[in-house]
């Protein structure tokens, strides 16, 4: 008889469906791995916050990086310390990626969103970052740049997490750069990687009742909450006749459907630890639903709005727009300005 401890650790029991820890803090990430999770994440937005969290933690290594460093520049110290939290995390994590031989159990650490337009920036930091630790996956923008080096990063052996990903269009680019790369590394007898691509859930959501607002739109709210849930399913359904290798993650949680519409697919789930908790007290029943279509009445209401077209149908942009996409200009915006937020923390150490 499975030891099934909450509804999230059933999932992990007994069906495909993974989830991650969606932080690197260091007492989230222990608990979320008690119940089953297989991997955590960073962002400069998510690296401010456990700086703000648990500074009694950090500030001690702060200041003994700002000393042994006169001559490091706040950005430095910054990257520095970034990449100690994800290896930090990666600690944790060795077990799940040695039990699954290097499917599961990395840690992501994202590039520096400054370089969303420069592939070749992407590219370097993100080779600087493989070489780390095994277990590192590399985070990097959905954008025109991002396409062209998350291709040449899956060549040269990167395990790539696609991010700042909202739509269909963005999920199948993916799909197909990271198919090329994989093919160029087969073509040399080179091993198997396991990449994901993040579709940023919970921010389509937030994207598309902005522009509801904006437009003042009549739509039933209860459709709104399923937004970016019918993106999600629709790049499912078409990553599985494609056969791609790449792997979908749902990220930016609001609601239960973000994680319950999902069980069963087999995807994986990025979930902050608040919700891991708020989930692992429901009473939500663990059944398979990421079969299940988002009802016909909602799509109706959703495809009277052109940004969720745009982003639901297969060619609804083309990659030259996805920098431009709404929420992607959004999703920019707070992660630099997250980065802004997490330098001046040091900047206060330093100065």
């Amino acid at each position: 008889m499975l030891d099934k401890k909450s509804p999230l650790h059933e999932m992990t029991l007994t069906t495909k469906t993974e989830f991650w820890n969606d932080s690197c803090s260091i007492p989230d990430l222990k608990y979320a791995i008690l119940y089953g999770a297989v991997g955590a994440t960073t962002n400069p937005v998510i690296v401010g916050d456990v700086l703000k969290k648990d500074m009694d933690s950090y500030k001690d290594e702060i200041k003994k990086m700002i000393n042994d460093m006169p001559k490091a520049t706040e950005d430095e110290i910054g990257w520095l310390l970034n990449e100690s939290m994800a290896l930090s995390g990666a600690k944790l994590l060795e077990n799940a990626y040695e039990k699954s031989q290097g499917k599961n159990g990395y840690i992501s650490i994202q590039t520096n969103t400054k370089y969303f337009r420069n592939e070749e920036k992407i590219i370097e930091q993100a080779l600087h970052f493989n070489t780390l630790t095994k277990n590192i996956m590399v985070k990097m923008p959905v954008t025109e740049a991002g396409i062209i080096a998350i291709e040449e990063c899956t060549y040269q052996g990167i395990t790539v997490n696609a991010t700042v990903s909202f739509s269909v269009p963005q999920a199948i680019a993916v799909g197909e750069a990271i198919e090329r790369g994989l093919n160029r590394r087969e073509k040399e007898g080179k091993p198997m990687l396991y990449p994901v691509c993040t579709i940023m859930i919970g921010r389509v959501d937030d994207w598309i009742k902005n522009v509801v607002a904006d437009e003042k739109l009549v739509i039933d709210p209860d459709a709104l909450e399923f937004a970016g849930i019918a993106v999600f399913k629709n790049a499912y359904k078409i990553y599985k006749e494609k056969k791609y290798r790449t792997r979908l993650l749902a990220a930016a949680y609001r609601n239960h459907h973000h994680w319950s519409e999902f069980i069963g697919g087999d995807v994986s789930l990025t979930i902050p630890s608040k919700f891991i908790r708020m989930f692992n007290t429901s009473d939500i029943a663990c059944i398979p639903r990421m079969d299940n279509p988002v009802e016909e009445r909602k799509l109706i209401q959703l495809k009277k709005i052109k940004d969720f077209n745009r982003a639901f149908e297969p060619d609804g942009m083309e990659p030259k727009e996805f920098n431009t996409f709404g929420a992607t200009r959004k999703t920019l915006m707070q992660f630099l300005n997250g980065y802004d937020e997490m330098i001046g923390i040091i900047r206060s150490f330093m100065v």
